[in-house]
């Protein structure tokens, strides 16, 4: 199963959930500041290939948010955040066995459409740029290390589309959203006469979120 099948799920079930208990109201968005927090279901994925579940890191995402209306039922809202991104990898042979964690750590500003479908339920998107504060791999099982990456190795700088939907219980909201990177995590390096990038592959992030409004 690829990750944006689960995406797709996860939308499913919010569009089934949220229509089932909405009342017909007006589309109005006013203006919020609000504090928000998620769970991380992140993943790299190379050049060329599918994103999908085989290697999930869990993690979490904290930050700020607004919500500034342009329209009746439209409205900016950008965002601040703490995220942790990257994979996990496990390798089980004849010699070894255990996992490799291999984590992102970055300050993310995500710049999202909204509209409002109904006053309770809406849907977002548009895009995020990220910046690299901290990575590091670990390790557990035959082979126990935790061991920081020279960030001087990796592109600071990431971005990427988002989108995802929420439903709205004032003054909390919760939501589903999803990231697709389109900047490698590794940079570009010449050894000997080839340029290669290493890790030549780019960020997938499934959050699952709560969101709560302070004024």
């Amino acid at each position: 199963m690829k990750m944006q099948s689960n995406f797709l799920c996860a939308l499913t079930l919010f569009l089934t959930a949220s229509f089932g208990m909405l009342h017909a109201q007006d589309n109005n968005v006013n203006t919020e500041f609000g504090v928000k927090g998620g769970f991380n279901m992140s993943n790299l994925y190379g050049s060329g290939d599918d994103v999908d579940d085989n290697n999930i890191l869990y993690g979490f995402n904290a930050g700020v948010y607004a919500t500034l209306p342009i329209s009746d039922f439209i409205a900016i809202q950008p965002e601040i955040l703490f995220t942790t991104k990257g994979a996990e990898f496990e390798y089980n042979n004849a010699f070894a066995s255990g996992n490799t964690k291999f984590k992102l750590n970055y300050i993310e500003v995500p710049l999202l459409v909204r509209v409002n479908v109904t006053k309770n339920f809406n849907i977002h998107a548009g895009g995020y740029a990220s910046y690299l504060v901290s990575s590091k791999v670990t390790g557990e099982g035959t082979f126990d290390f935790d061991e920081p990456v020279d960030r001087d190795d990796l592109n600071k700088f990431d971005a990427g589309i988002a989108a995802g939907v929420g439903v709205d219980f004032d003054p909390i909201s919760i939501g589903v959203r999803y990231n697709y990177g389109l900047t490698t995590v590794g940079k570009e390096r010449t050894v000997g006469t080839t340029t290669i990038t290493v890790p030549d592959a780019k960020n997938s992030n499934l959050t699952v979120y709560l969101s709560y409004k302070l004024n």
